[in-house]
């Protein structure tokens, strides 16, 4: 059965029945904020291969892949896309203040694709050429952004002391980072996924991290929760079509631009939520301003 672990569901069911039904304004991308001017210095464009288009009953999901961080998960997930797997399955378990989770062609949990399971790509090494920028530094770690993606590493300063030149790391499971699904055994991860609702660290380092939600956190939260503690969903939200932007005719692309860590703008953002945190300060309390042109399209017809 590719799912989280049963003890997570648990534990994700009751944190969902301790919080309030209202979401923390400080998560996520706020619909319909004023744009900001995009240059070169300050903004990045997402490489067609690595932007993922969710279509579902609720509207759009837009992710960048992040094969710097699970190189054979994003592969499996291009792939799948351009032939088709995902068009019109459901999102089967969705449990709210956690996760939403789809992928499987039986649309009960028990489902995968054809190909064979993947080795769990849980964390990756980070050398020099990887633009990582730190936003704080715990003991003996450093928090940051390697492009959209929250992660903590090791030091820098580590680098010269290791056989191959890069440091240990691995992604954290903020809101919007889209992980993979597996049994027990940390290989059998093959074409179920999950996107995060809310952050939820006792899945780091445990579960493939090969993907973060650029636009569309809100339609994640709209989707569908279950009624029962596994979350399992009656008559669930469906993707409808699901594609990399670099298999479409470029007139279908969306041009996505995602500020950088390192902008003026960011670094006083990330001062400025620092002061407000105090000692509760976490990268999750953090998302990259996104631009999107042109606008995600409408929900299709009956969602």
């Amino acid at each position: 059965m590719k799912r989280l672990t049963a003890s997570l569901i648990a534990l994700g069911a009751a944190l969902a029945a301790g919080h309030a039904a209202a979401q923390d304004p400080r998560l996520g991308v706020v619909p319909g904020a004023p744009a900001v001017a995009v240059d070169e210095a300050g903004w990045r464009r997402v490489a067609p291969e690595n932007l993922l288009l969710i279509d579902t009953t609720k509207g759009r999901i837009i992710l960048e892949l992040l094969p710097e961080a699970a190189p054979l998960h994003v592969e499996r997930i291009r792939l799948l896309s351009r032939l088709g797997v995902y068009d019109g399955l459901v999102w089967h378990r969705v449990i709210d203040w956690f996760m939403a989770q789809t992928g499987d062609p039986l649309g009960t949990g028990e489902g995968q694709s054809a190909y064979p399971d993947l080795v769990g790509e849980f964390t990756f090494r980070r050398g020099p050429d990887l633009a990582f920028t730190p936003v704080a530094s715990p003991a003996g770690a450093v928090v940051g952004f390697l492009n959209s993606l929250p992660v903590q590493t090791q030091p820098d300063a580590l680098m010269p002391l290791t056989s191959d030149g890069k440091v240990h790391a691995w992604g954290l499971y903020c809101p919007g980072v889209a992980g993979m699904a597996r049994d027990e055994d940390p290989d059998t991860a093959n074409s179920q996924f999950f996107i995060m609702r809310q952050p939820y660290p006792a899945l780091d380092k445990r579960y493939t991290i090969w993907g973060m939600t650029l636009e569309g956190l809100d339609v994640v939260r709209a989707l569908k929760p279950g009624t029962d503690p596994s979350g399992q969903v009656t008559e669930p939200d469906r993707m409808v079509r699901v594609r990399v932007a670099a298999d479409l005719p470029e007139a279908e692309r969306p041009v996505v631009h995602v500020m950088r860590a390192q902008a003026p703008a960011f670094i006083e953002t990330v001062a400025q939520t620092r002061a407000a945190r105090g000692a509760d300060f976490s990268v999750c309390d953090l998302s990259l301003p996104v631009q999107v042109s042109p606008p995600p399209p409408p929900p299709p017809p009956g969602g």
